[in-house]
């Protein structure tokens, strides 16, 4: 398990700037395979199931996560697939706490 995976996400207050760069970098190969950083301003990976109940379930347990740590990802569900979007809605961008939820 990475030691992303073992924090808590913290509640964004707004008013604290994205991370860029190296920040980024860094918090990039804590994550496992198949995450992308796109333009520095979100977190997205897509899975692959063998049918649209296999990626429903799976969009809950995503659900209940997020809602268990106060941070809510975009989930985008179609037959066999769900895309999950990270990124701190309050300032537009990057925190470590997108990172740990991912």
């Amino acid at each position: 398990m990475s030691e992303l995976a073992k924090m808590e996400c913290v509640p964004c207050q707004g008013g604290i700037p994205a991370l860029k760069g190296d920040a980024l970098v860094d918090l990039h190969a804590g994550l496992g395979d198949g995450w992308q950083v796109v333009d520095e301003h979100h977190l997205e990976k897509a899975y692959g199931f063998i049918d649209f109940k296999e990626a429903l379930g799976f969009t809950n347990i995503i659900g209940n996560i997020a809602e268990s740590q106060g941070h809510h990802p975009d989930i985008e569900l179609s037959w066999g697939k769900v895309k999950v979007t990270i990124f701190t809605h309050k300032i537009n961008g990057l925190t470590e706490s997108d990172f740990i939820l991912a």
